[in-house]
């Protein structure tokens, strides 16, 4: 391998995310849906997190830095991912369609004070759209995690956070980066906030 090729990749990356740091609007929606997170979980309420693939991974890795911890010593905050129980996934794969994963998941969990956070570089995924919708349904919040354009799910998230770029690594990249910023905060303001 050539070095140029990983120092073009590395440097590729970085412009995704100085131009989120160049965006206003974008770090606004960041700040506000850190905002409502802290929100949520001061009202016992819980954060589920939804994706595929990559999507998927990163719903589990943050849902864990939540419940478990990040940097500090402190109680457990309710949040888990909604693809964690291979069982139920595989079940309702089976009898429904993958399709309806998450919409039976959230429709079996969520209720109305939680929030969902749909994680989706394209914005389009049928399952992640229904599950969506059906959150939506319930009265609980949506927060879109997606590429430049959002796809379907912008037009009916309560809030997106649109990483500037239409490469997926790129925007994976820049979710995970994202994802540890709001995790921190939350964490620092709950502390703050005397909910230790």
């Amino acid at each position: 391998m050539d070095k140029s090729f990983i120092v073009s990749v590395v440097q590729k990356s970085i412009e995704v995310k100085q131009n989120i740091l160049a965006d206003n609007d974008l770090l606004s929606a960041i700040q506000y849906q850190g905002e409502k997170m802290v929100e949520c979980l001061q009202n016992g309420g819980t954060i589920w997190f939804c994706g595929n693939g990559g999507s998927a991974a990163d719903a589990q890795h943050l849902a864990a830095e939540l419940s478990g911890r990040f940097y500090l010593n402190r109680k457990a905050y309710a949040a888990e991912a909604l693809h964690v129980n291979t069982s139920f996934m595989t079940a309702v794969a089976n009898d429904f369609g993958y399709d309806y994963v998450y919409a039976r998941a959230i429709e079996a969990l969520g209720s109305v004070g939680d929030l969902l956070i749909a994680i989706s570089t394209s914005g389009n995924s049928k399952n992640i759209v229904l599950a969506v919708e059906k959150a939506k349904e319930m009265g609980i919040s949506v927060f879109l995690w997606s590429g430049q354009t959002g796809g379907k799910l912008a037009t009916v998230a309560d809030s997106a956070i649109l990483v500037p770029s239409g490469d997926t690594p790129r925007i994976q990249e820049a979710h995970i980066t994202l994802g540890h910023i709001l995790c921190e905060w939350i964490e620092k303001e709950m502390v703050s906030r005397k909910e230790v």
